[in-house]
């Protein structure tokens, strides 16, 4: 069954490329009924939180849809930038559909809404997340070795390093403030989100982030796809984040910092320059194999 083109056998890259574009057409789908168009679905949540919904949806309507839809149909075509536009979304879409399915004030008697309704869209989003790693994982090019110079090597991994530290920090001290007094900016209102929020970051985000410097130094060559997987997620997330923040900020929301901004912004612009960095960084090499699956 496998053919010869670096993707893998017939079957894999054809469902994948259902699952991405599907995928593709579920979030244009869910933007347009959710609160940034229609409004037609209504999250259990404090009101307050739709500005970030908003961000999210026009995100997802702007970046993920053409990723997904795009990266689809290169599939279908034996078009090897699928592979490379695929790899960007996976993670961000696992967090999405959890945030979207489980972040919300299910159990408030004081909130009301309708989610629920479109559960299989969300499920289907998530199970084309793991199809889409997994088949892009394998498939991705390994004929690449990285030429890194230490100094260079170690300014950025250091810069980035401290971003991510940065970032931790803010999220521990609102944990601790919560743990100390009981409440934090926003968390009376919608504590399920707060939590969610925190432990995906400091649980998962910011470890990914701190793995992917030391994956650099210790394992360059064979962390290339990871590099990718890694990097679609940080880039797509950050834009999301920023997109959130700046629609916070247009609405007059209440919960929002100045100084989360910055330093989403900051990491935001770090990491577009650490993608470049790493990309050009990597060559072909003649002497790798030629492309996986082969």
């Amino acid at each position: 069954m496998s053919d010869e083109s670096g993707f893998g056998n017939r079957f894999e890259r054809i469902l994948t490329g259902f699952f991405a574009v599907g995928s593709g057409l579920i979030l244009i789908f869910l933007a347009v009924h959710g609160p940034m168009f229609a409004g037609r679905i209504h999250y259990k949540t404090a009101d307050f939180v739709n500005n970030q919904l908003i961000g999210q949806d026009a995100v997802n309507l702007a970046v993920l849809s053409p990723l997904l839809l795009l990266g689809g149909l290169a599939l279908f075509f034996r078009k090897p930038a699928g592979k490379y536009l695929l790899i960007f979304t996976p993670l961000f879409l696992i967090y999405y559909v959890l945030s979207y399915t489980i972040g919300w004030e299910w159990s408030a008697p004081g909130y009301s809404g309708n989610s629920e309704r479109y559960f299989f869209l969300f499920l289907f989003v998530l199970i084309a997340a793991l199809v889409i790693m997994l088949y892009t994982l394998a498939v991705f090019p390994r004929d690449r070795t990285a030429r890194f110079s230490k100094t260079g090597l170690g300014v950025y991994t250091g810069w980035m390093a401290l971003f991510l530290l940065v970032f931790a920090v803010n999220w521990s001290k609102e944990v601790v403030q919560v743990i100390t007094t009981g409440t934090a900016r926003g968390y009376d209102a919608a504590p399920a989100a707060f939590w969610l929020v925190r432990v995906f970051d400091l649980g998962f985000s910011i470890p990914l982030g701190l793995i992917s410097l030391y994956l650099l130094w210790a394992r360059p060559k064979s962390s290339y796809p990871i590099q990718f997987l890694f990097y679609g997620f940080f880039l797509t997330q950050i834009v999301a984040v920023n997109a959130m923040g700046l629609m916070m900020l247009v609405k007059r929301d209440p919960t929002f910092l100045w100084r989360d901004l910055a330093v989403f912004s900051g990491l935001g612009l770090l990491l577009a320059f650490g993608f470049i960095y790493v990309l050009r960084h990597f060559k072909k090499d003649p002497a790798g194999l030629p492309q996986a699956g082969r």
